[in-house]
C-alpha cells in the first residue's frame, strides 16, 4: 500500500516538525514540511494531501499570544479551504501550539489559558484515552499513552465540560496530577466528527522506545508509544 499523503504545517518559531514527520513517516504516511505562507500561496498542496499535522513550537515567539498569530495567518489565507478539508473528512492534528491554533481557528472547542501556576512546565506525562470518545486518532486505545509536555499556556478551559464528554470529544485525560490546571483533566480534545484532534503534550516525542526515559528500568514503553495516534490517524486519512 502506498504512503499515505501528509502535510506538516509551521510558521516562524516552529521547532517540532523534525519530530512530527518522523512520526508520520512511522506511521506510514509521506509527510512535506510546508509553511504557513507556503501553503496559502499555493492551496493545492492542502488540497492534494490527506492528512494534515499543525506542528508544536512557539510561532511568532508567542509574542502576542500562542497560537495567535499562527492562526490568523491560517484563517485569513485558508479559513475555507481548511474547513473544507475537516468536511471531507480528512484527519487533521494540532500539538501544542498546534493545539492553540486550532482553538483559535475555531475549529476546535474551548481555549488555552495560562498553567496555573503561571510556570513553564517540562516534564513527562501519563494520558488515558477516553473509553467513549468519537476521535479517530485515539480509537481502541486501551493503554495509557506516556509523552512529554513542554508549555506555559496549556491550562484548556471550556464553559461546559460536562456537554463535551457526553458529545464524546474529550479524547484524552491526565492521568495523576494535572499539570496545568485543564478543567476536568482534559489534555486532549477532538471536533464534532472525531477527524480533527488537539492535545497539549507531545507524543511525536515518544515514537521509538529509548525515548522513554525508562525504557529500561521496569516499564513497557511500546505499550505507551505516542505512536499509536499517529498509526490510527494515518488509517482514517486511507478510508478517506
Amino acid at each position: 500500500m502506498s504512503a499515505v499523503p501528509a502535510i506538516v504545517v509551521t510558521g516562524p518559531g516552529t521547532n517540532r516538525d523534525p519530530d512530527a514527520v518522523l512520526a508520520l513517516e512511522l506511521a506510514g504516511a509521506a509527510p512535506q514540511v510546508v509553511t504557513a505562507a507556503e501553503l496559502i500561496a499555493r492551496p493545492e498542496l492542502l488540497t492534494s494531501s490527506r492528512l494534515a499535522l499543525v506542528a508544536g513550537g512557539f510561532s511568532y515567539g508567542d509574542s502576542l499570544g500562542a497560537g495567535r498569530m499562527l492562526a490568523l495567518d491560517l484563517e485569513l489565507g485558508l479559513g475555507d479551504a481548511l474547513r473544507d478539508f475537516v468536511a471531507r473528512g480528512r484527519p487533521l492534528i494540532g500539538i501544542c501550539n498546534g493545539f492553540q491554533v486550532l482553538t483559535r481557528t475555531g475549529l476546535l472547542p474551548g481555549a488555552l489559558g495560562h498553567n496555573l501556576d503561571g510556570r513553564f512546565d517540562c516534564r513527562w506525562v501519563e494520558l488515558d484515552p477516553v473509553p467513549d470518545s468519537r476521535c479517530v486518532w485515539t480509537h481502541g486505545l486501551d493503554q495509557a499513552v506516556h509523552c512529554p509536555i513542554a508549555h506555559g499556556e496549556g491550562r484548556y478551559v471550556h464553559p461546559d465540560p460536562g456537554a463535551l464528554a457526553a458529545a464524546g470529544q474529550i479524547a484524552l485525560r491526565y492521568r495523576g496530577p494535572n499539570p496545568n490546571g485543564s478543567v476536568d483533566h482534559v489534555a486532549g480534545v477532538c471536533d464534532a466528527s472525531g477527524r480533527v484532534l488537539g492535545l497539549m503534550p507531545h507524543p511525536e516525542n515518544h515514537v521509538v522506545a529509548r525515548q522513554h526515559p525508562r525504557h529500561d528500568r521496569g516499564v513497557d514503553p511500546v505499550a505507551h508509544l505516542g505512536l499509536h495516534l499517529f498509526r490510527n490517524g494515518v488509517l482514517a486519512a486511507g478510508e478517506t
